[in-house]
C-alpha cells in the first residue's frame, strides 16, 4: 500500500492512498471461497460449486464488500502509522477501482489537536452563597398561606375595593361583534391582580353586588390575537357577588394540612429547599465564570469540520427562531450573524475538547447509575409517559449521549474547581440577582448587538400585561417561596 500526503495544514490532512491489485484480488478470492462453502446452487453439491460460478454470480456484490473493507483497513493503517486521531468521520473519495487493477482513493481528515491544559491552580473563581434568614422563610410561608386562602362573601353591603374578589358574568364585543374568549359566567376576578387587560379591573372597583357595569378598554398592541390587537373593546359586566379573602392561620395545624409534622419542621424544610435552589444558581454562575476563563487562557486550534458541524446546528436554530418571530418584531441583528455564531461554535468546540481531554487524562467518567438517575429524572417531566420516554432514549444513541454530556461536563468542572483558587462570598438574594443581571447585560453588550434579539421576543399572554423576565435567582426564589417541588421546564 502506498500513502502519499497531499496536504498537511494545521489539523487538516489529505492523503492519496493506493492499494495494489494483488491485495484486492487476495481479499476477493478469500470472500468468494467463504461463500462457496455457504451457498446452495441447483446442480451442485454443497461446498462443490466451482469458483468461476461463484465469481460470476456473486462477484459484483463481493467486490463492493471488498472495497469497503480495504478502504477501512487502509485508512486506519495510514492514520495509525502517523499517530493521527480523527476529529470526525474522514471524507473518502474513490478515484480508481477497475476490475483487476489497483484501488486509488483520497482521504481528507481533520484530526484532534494536542491539548495542554493550563495549571488549574492558577484559575481564580468566586463561589457565592446566599444566606437564607428567618424573614425569607417567613415570607415564603406567608405567600403559601395567601395562595391557600379561602374566600367568603362580604358581610353587610359595601362597594368593591382592591383585593376583593368579584364574581362576574361578562360579554365582550369589538366593533359590535362578540369575539372568542370574551365571554364568561361566574368568573372570579381578584381586583388589582392585573389578570385582565389594563383598565378592566379599575372599572369594576367601586361596584356593588347586582350592578351592571360597562367596561371599555383598548386591547394591548401585543395581544396575541392579531384581529383584536389595538382594538377598542366593550364588556357588558354583571357583578353577581363580592367576596373577600379569609387568610389562613399560620400554625402547626396549617403545617399539618400540608403534610408536615409541625410549623418548625415546615420552616426547616423550606429553608433547606431555598438553600438548595440558591446554591444551584450560585454554582451555575461559578461554572459560567470558570468556562469563560478556560476559554480565555486556551488558544489551541480546533478542527474546522467540528466547528462547521456545530455552526450548522446553531445556524438552523437561529433561522428557525427568526422564522417564528412575530412579523412586527424589531430587526436588531448583529452586523454579521454568520461571523458571530461561528465564533460561538468555535468556543463551544474548544471548551468541549478541553473538558473531554481533562476527563480522559484524569480517568473521569459517568457511571451507568448516574445516567440512569438522570434518565429517570428526565422521564418524570412527562407524567404518565415515563416508560415511553425511557424506551425512546434507550433506543436512540444520540439521545442517550445528550443525557450523558451534561453529567460528564459537571464532573469535569467539579474536578477543575477542586484545584482552582476559589474565593467564597456570602451575599443576599438581592445582591446575587443584581450582580447576575449586570453580568448578563455586560455579556450581551460584548457579544451581541445593540438590542435584544427579535428572534427571542414572545407574544404577551392573553388577558395579561407582559411580565418582566425573571432572573435565575428570582426563579429559584419563587420556587422556594411557593413551597413547590415541581421541576421547572
Amino acid at each position: 500500500m502506498q500513502v502519499i500526503e497531499k496536504k498537511s495544514e494545521g489539523l487538516s490532512h489529505e492523503f492519496t492512498i493506493i492499494v495494489p491489485p494483488e491485495d484486492i484480488e487476495a481479499k476477493t478470492n478469500a470472500k468468494l471461497q467463504d461463500l462457496a462453502g455457504e451457498v446452495t446452487i441447483p446442480g451442485f453439491r454443497p461446498g462443490k460449486v466451482p469458483p468461476s460460478v461463484i465469481r460470476q454470480r456473486y462477484g459484483q456484490a463481493v467486490r463492493g464488500e471488498v472495497l469497503e473493507t480495504v478502504v477501512g483497513e487502509a485508512m486506519a493503517s495510514a492514520l495509525s502509522e502517523r499517530n493521527l486521531q480523527p476529529a470526525m468521520q474522514p471524507k473518502v473519495e474513490v478515484q480508481k477501482f477497475d476490475e483487476g487493477g489497483e484501488l486509488e482513493f483520497t482521504l481528507a481528515v481533520d484530526v484532534l489537536p494536542e491539548i495542554d491544559p493550563v495549571d488549574f491552580k492558577t484559575i481564580e473563581v468566586e463561589r457565592m452563597k446566599v444566606a437564607v434568614d428567618d424573614a425569607q422563610v417567613d415570607k415564603s410561608i406567608e405567600q403559601m398561606a395567601e395562595q391557600m386562602a379561602q374566600s367568603e362573601p362580604i358581610k353587610g353591603k359595601r362597594k368593591s375595593k382592591k383585593g376583593d374578589i368579584v364574581v362576574i358574568d361578562f360579554e365582550g364585543k369589538v366593533d359590535g361583534e362578540l369575539f372568542e374568549g370574551g365571554t364568561a359566567k361566574d368568573y372570579q376576578l381578584t381586583l388589582g391582580s392585573s389578570q385582565f387587560v389594563p383598565g378592566f379591573e379599575d372599572q369594576l372597583t367601586g361596584a356593588a353586588a347586582g350592578d351592571d357595569v360597562t367596561v371599555s378598554v383598548t386591547m394591548p398592541a401585543e395581544y396575541p390575537a392579531e384581529n383584536l390587537a389595538g382594538k377598542d373593546a366593550v364588556f357588558a359586566c354583571t357583578v353577581k357577588e363580592i367576596r373577600e379573602k379569609k387568610d389562613a392561620e399560620i400554625n402547626d395545624e396549617f403545617a399539618k394540612n400540608l403534610g408536615m409534622d409541625s410549623l418548625d419542621a415546615m420552616k426547616a424544610q423550606i429553608r433547606e429547599r431555598m438553600e438548595g435552589e440558591y446554591s444551584s444558581v450560585c454554582r451555575e454562575r461559578m461554572k459560567r465564570q470558570l468556562l469563560d476563563k478556560l476559554d480565555t487562557v486556551h488558544a489551541f486550534e480546533v478542527p474546522g469540520s467540528m466547528v462547521d458541524a456545530e455552526f450548522d446546528s446553531i445556524w438552523q436554530q437561529y433561522l428557525q427562531a427568526k422564522k417564528d418571530a412575530p412579523e412586527d418584531a424589531e430587526d436588531d441583528e448583529v452586523e454579521d450573524p454568520e461571523e458571530f455564531y461561528r465564533g460561538v461554535a468555535q468556543r463551544r468546540v474548544r471548551l468541549g475538547l478541553l473538558l473531554a481531554a481533562v476527563g480522559q487524562h484524569n480517568n473521569l467518567d459517568v457511571s451507568p447509575e448516574e445516567i440512569n438517575r438522570a434518565l429517570i429524572a428526565e422521564a418524570q417531566r412527562y407524567p404518565g409517559q415515563e416508560q415511553k420516554i425511557i424506551e425512546m432514549y434507550r433506543e436512540n444513541e444520540q439521545a442517550m449521549a445528550n443525557i450523558r454530556a451534561p453529567l460528564f461536563e459537571d464532573k469535569v468542572v467539579d474536578f477543575i474547581v477542586e484545584m482552582a483558587q476559589v474565593s467564597e462570598r456570602e451575599v443576599t438574594l438581592e445582591e446575587l440577582t443584581a450582580e447576575m443581571e449586570a453580568e448578563q447585560k455586560e455579556a450581551e453588550e460584548k457579544s451581541k448587538p445593540k438590542k435584544k434579539s427579535a428572534a427571542k421576543k414572545k407574544a404577551a399572554p392573553k388577558k395579561k400585561a407582559p411580565a418582566k423576565k425573571k432572573t435565575a435567582a428570582e426563579k429559584a426564589d419563587k420556587a422556594a417561596d411557593d413551597g413547590d417541588d415541581k421541576e421547572e421546564k
